[in-house]
């Protein structure tokens, strides 16, 4: 009895350990390939509007506007994505939009081209975690490659910044102005950084002002202030004023009203005289303590509560002879005293003479049929600021010029932030791939696989520029391995020329940072998508 015990044993351990190794994976494939399939449909709706030739998108949101953009950080965040992972892409985009302010088209095909061969390493056995930190190997790798290849520039070497600017704007709908665009970004940058602060630019002390009519050619830098506004005066009230006193208002100069909401009801005319004359007499004496302290231009603060100014108070301060720019936005007032280097008044009490800003003029500018502008120029003590006014034919090409101009200067901030450029059109991801496969040789087991595909992927860039320029991408992407085998590690497609050629002697250059933050980004975006196994809705 003891020998049938003894061989069964070893038996039933056996059926035990086999059932505990059965697991059922089907389900967390599925999920893991629907996950990857609704993020590489994100990624090929923006990749035919990646490159100076992509193609443009019209949006028409629900409240019937329409957007004509080739701005992947646009184009994905109009759209209306209900997928979770696909989300990813979303916010992979604004997250590029946010650290470089370009490239964010190229971010979000460079993930959907990482997911694509992952999806066939998975297929392959090859478990998600090998492949997710094969993929961090291989994007650190990739980092140190770029920046190997990278070319230092100078903020004084105007030239190069220039370029660079131009290569972020021929890829939009208003890419026949990037002769002019392109200057007025780097010029708007360099007059706000700070000599103590110089890796540092705040794009909020860039102002941008639209204004409908003219052309883009019509768009200036302004030394100053603009205010998309004509000045606000009674008959005969004031347009221009030289060596202005300025005051920044934060209460309004009109009659008070009561608190809570409640009518008075007068009886007679007595009454009615005495309460007209009281807000004649209250409004008066605002305006002489205003005039006492030399002021002749206010901005005032707009108001929700009541009237910031009356057709009273109008009629008085134009007597005064002050003029009067009203409803100034209240997230204005900061950039306002900032280049004013005034400071904001919130009590009639508080107006006193150092508070005020001093400018040489302030005029009210005609633009033709395109309406009234007020221009504050000669600021004394200007803050690092300034204003860009922005003209258009039309709202869709002044939006659109607006979001060019936005990548442009983000541009020009990455050069001040890391001052490294490298070569455009595809060069530098055809050289990462040489270098990365032949690193993956190098490697052993599965890593050497997972980077091999990393390396493959990312040839999607110069394959989809070659594709959107109408050349034969599969032609083009061999001659360039040919090139970049043979040292040539600045070639890349002119697609102006349809060809290959030195992209950095054809002035193609972009900052370090929009290719290493697009590497970086998507590698963290894929990796984080191939770890979901499950999606647990909670209602």
């Amino acid at each position: 009895m003891a020998s049938p015990a003894g061989v069964s044993a070893p038996r039933s351990a056996a059926s035990s350990s086999k059932t505990e190794t059965f697991v059922d994976n089907k389900r967390k494939d599925d999920i893991r390939m629907a996950n990857i399939a609704a993020a590489q449909a994100v990624a090929n709706a923006v990749r035919t509007s990646l490159g100076p030739k992509g193609m443009d998108k019209m949006i028409s949101t629900a409240n019937g506007e329409v957007i004509i953009t080739n701005d992947g950080a646009t184009i994905l965040n109009k759209m209306e994505v209900l997928q979770p992972a696909a989300k990813f892409l979303v916010e992979l985009s604004k997250s590029q939009d946010v650290v470089a302010g370009d490239g964010t088209t190229t971010v979000v095909v460079i993930a959907g081209a990482l997911l694509k061969q992952c999806l066939s390493l998975l297929s392959a056995g090859i478990h998600p975690t090998v492949v997710s930190d094969s993929l961090h190997k291989a994007s650190t790798k990739a980092v140190e490659v770029l920046t190997a290849m990278a070319l230092p520039v100078e903020l004084t070497d105007r030239d190069s910044l220039v370029k660079s600017a131009s290569t972020a704007l021929n890829s939009k709908v208003v890419s026949q102005y990037s002769t002019l665009l392109a200057p007025l970004a780097v010029d708007s940058v360099l007059s706000v950084v700070d000599p103590e602060k110089p890796e540092i630019v705040d794009l909020r002390d860039i102002k941008i002002v639209k204004k409908l009519g003219g052309t883009v050619d019509d768009t200036e830098l302004v030394k100053g202030l603009v205010f998309d506004k004509k000045v606000s005066h009674a008959s005969g009230g004031l347009t221009r004023v030289e060596k202005a006193k300025i005051g920044v208002i934060q209460f309004q100069i009109s009659p008070p009203k009561t608190d809570i909401e409640q009518s008075i009801v007068v009886s007679d005319y007595t009454q009615m005289d005495r309460i007209l004359k009281e807000e004649r007499n209250y409004i008066l004496g605002m305006i002489k303590k205003i005039k006492a302290t030399g002021c002749n231009v206010l901005l005032i603060q707009k108001s929700i509560l009541r009237d910031a100014v009356t057709e009273l108070s109008l009629h008085y301060l134009s007597k005064a002879k002050i003029l009067v720019i009203k409803d100034v936005e209240r997230d204005e007032i900061e950039f306002i005293t900032k280049t004013l280097n005034c400071l904001p008044i919130a009590n009639i009490d508080h107006f006193r003479a150092e508070k005020l800003g001093h400018a040489d003029l302030v005029e009210e500018i005609s633009l033709g049929d395109g309406g009234k502008i007020v221009q504050i120029t000669g600021i004394q003590d200007m803050g690092r600021t300034t204003s860009v006014l922005v003209r258009g034919s039309n709202q869709l090409v002044l939006d659109e010029a607006e979001r060019s101009l936005h990548d442009a200067l983000c541009v020009v901030r990455c050069l001040v932030n890391k001052r490294f450029l490298i070569a455009g059109g595809g060069a530098p991801e055809i050289e990462l791939s040489r270098q990365l496969g032949a690193w993956a040789k190098v490697l052993q087991g599965m890593e050497g696989y997972c980077v091999r595909s990393f390396a493959e992927a990312l040839e999607v860039i110069p394959y989809t520029l070659a594709e959107n320029a109408g050349l034969n991408p599969i032609a083009i992407v061999t001659e360039l391995r040919n090139r970049h085998a043979q040292g040539e590690i600045n070639t890349g497609i002119n697609v102006r020329k349809g060809q290959i050629t030195n992209i950095l002697e054809e002035n193609v250059v972009q900052p370090l940072l929009v290719s290493t933050s697009a590497i970086t980004l998507a590698t963290e975006c894929v990796r984080m998508i191939l770890k979901i196994d499950d999606i647990v809705t909670v209602r």
